[in-house]
């Protein structure tokens, strides 16, 4: 169904190109997941599949790409669309029209089906994916997880014979990411859909795969295999693999159904163990707003007395076209916890960043961060208590290049100049200067954003999805720098639906729902508790309470 010959793409002005020596094949009705390190090229090999590259990216393609045998070089994306539906990173990019409703009718009236059709697929695919409720909604008032159902929803009405997904899941909550792989999973077998799909989150999709087309390292050639086979060698792996690997369990599990069959003799080597979980104490007495030369790690408790909360939320209630997104909500936030905000999608966790930073008005209820009222805040005032780091990293990168990013983050902090140079050195290695931001990756963007964030020093620090589009590798970067920050004083809210990250992270777990806190406590309590927001590697081994791999593996060293 999709066939690559030797195949490379090399865009305008770069040295190299960005893949090359891809030659694979995708049946007919099969599910390939597309692996690799951030920035090896999977968006470029799945934009070839839709025309995307090179009719609107640019950039030279040489070799042959062939969707249900058309060409993809000689066909556009408009005369490949009756055949291929494509999902990018950025749902928002895909719309078109204003409402749910119309969005999944949208690609059918393009194809002129008749309306009865239309009508019974904009059921079906409400009902397939959870959208009934928010048929009428414009979209703007999404959540960006409801909006990147509606995005996929709007690819399966027209009921292409091609899916093309990038990062499907990315903004996701578990129970919604599931419904959506087991959608794709009933294309596939029932209808014969062929699905190629990126993902970095391989603990979600990796047991849905039937091949895995993995791409090392950029301009490396793709490997394919099954995914058993594809997960001994790849450079990235999910948490249930990473157990694996250590336990030396042969085959791999890629289930943790199969971990859990396996696990009895590694449940009791830890019997007697606990896990080991170095919180670092909070830096009391001073604002952080300067980096020390190396991260200060504290496993001890700190003796300081009990400091001055970050910022403190009492009775918040908003409500947003006709919507009661938070309701009478409590939240105190001290300096030197990190705090993982989660719920599923539309449960209200944006809008609560978004109060902290002064984006939203309550509609009742206080807000204060640093002793002031976020929205009645200048900018100027503000961004030294407090930074953002939005779910669309783009909303804060307006320069041409990574150097004019970072020189206007140090203005605009009044920091020293190359604070924010050095940041994105050391979030993004062997990324250039000269770079356009819009050029890096969707993970690239984001650890971009961060740094700019981060050249303030605020005291708090929210990120929203902070781990969209990044892979393991990029995700424990993420995980060092946060870690360094809590232990130097800072306060950081992430708002998440990675559980992994959550587990790896955060000191204290807020669950929400409709707009209201329904738990709040030690992470350890909170997901172990929680079937949808416990981590792997909690599931495989319950009833003992390990969180992470790492545990395990310090506690059998």
């Amino acid at each position: 169904m999709i066939r690559f010959e030797d195949v490379s793409v090399t865009y305008d002005g770069a040295p190299r190109p960005a893949v090359q020596d891809v030659d694979f094949e995708v049946p007919e009705g099969e599910l390939v997941l597309l692996v690799g390190p951030s920035g090896v090229g999977k968006s470029t090999v799945l934009g070839a599949v839709s025309g995307l590259v090179p009719h609107f990216t640019g950039g030279t393609l040489r070799g042959r790409v062939t969707v249900a045998g058309r060409d993809t070089r000689t066909h556009a994306p408009r005369e490949l669309a009756d055949v291929v539906g494509t999902v990018g990173q950025d749902p928002l990019s895909h719309f078109v029209t204003d409402t749910v409703e119309d969005e999944l009718a949208y690609g059918m009236e393009s194809l002129g089906l008749a309306p009865e059709v239309m009508r019974r697929r904009v059921e079906e695919t409400l009902d397939l994916l959870g959208l009934a409720d928010l048929r009428d909604r414009p979209i703007t008032t999404l959540s960006g997880g409801q909006q990147q159902r509606v995005a996929i929803g709007s690819v399966l009405t027209p009921h292409p014979r091609v899916l093309v997904l990038d990062e499907p899941t990315s903004a996701l909550d578990p129970a919604a990411a599931e419904e959506v792989l087991a959608v794709l999973q009933r294309l596939v077998h029932d209808l014969g859909t062929t699905v190629l799909l990126a993902e970095h989150r391989l603990e979600r999709v990796i047991q849905y795969a039937d091949q895995v087309a993995l791409l090392p390292a950029p301009g490396a050639a793709p490997v394919l295999g099954t995914p058993a086979e594809i997960m001994a060698v790849s450079p990235v792996f999910p948490p249930v693999v990473d157990l694996g690997r250590l336990a030396e369990w042969t085959p791999l599990p890629l289930t943790v159904r199969d971990a859990r069959r396996r696990a009895g003799a590694l449940r009791e080597r830890l019997t007697d163990r606990e896990p080991t979980r170095g919180t670092p104490a909070p830096v009391f007495g001073s604002v952080p707003n300067s980096r020390p030369s190396s991260p200060r790690w504290r496993t001890r408790k700190s003796t300081a007395p009990i400091p001055a909360p970050t910022a403190e939320v009492h009775a918040l209630a908003v409500r947003r076209a006709q919507v009661d997104a938070l309701r009478r909500l409590d939240l105190t936030i001290t300096p030197g916890e990190t705090i993982a905000l989660m719920g599923r999608n539309g449960a209200g966790k944006s809008t609560l960043l978004n109060s902290l930073v002064g984006l939203v008005t309550p509609t009742s209820g206080t807000v204060r961060v640093g002793g002031l009222t976020p929205h009645r805040t200048a900018p100027r005032d503000l961004v030294r208590r407090v930074g953002l780091v939005p779910q669309e990293p783009r909303d804060l990168l307006y320069a041409d290049t990574v150097a004019a990013e970072c020189t206007a983050a140090d203005a605009d902090a009044g920091a020293e100049a190359g604070t924010c140079r050095a940041l994105v050195s050391e979030l993004l290695p062997g990324v250039t200067d000269d770079v356009h931001p819009r050029d890096l990756s969707e993970g690239q963007r984001l650890a971009l954003a961060l740094a700019i964030v981060l050249t303030a020093r605020p005291p708090l620090l929210l990120l929203d999805e902070p781990t969209r589009g990044l892979d393991y590798a990029a995700k424990s970067r993420l995980v060092t720098v946060l870690r360094a920050l809590a232990a130097e004083g800072h306060a950081i809210v992430l708002a998440t639906h990675d559980v992994e990250l959550a587990a790896e992270l955060a000191h204290r777990v807020v669950l929400l729902a409709d707009g209201e806190v329904i738990a709040d406590g030690p992470t350890a309590e909170v997901v172990v508790a929680s079937p949808s927001f416990a981590p792997q590697t909690t599931k495989i081994l319950a009833p003992q309470q390990w969180l992470t791999v790492a545990e395990v593996r310090a506690a059998l060293a």
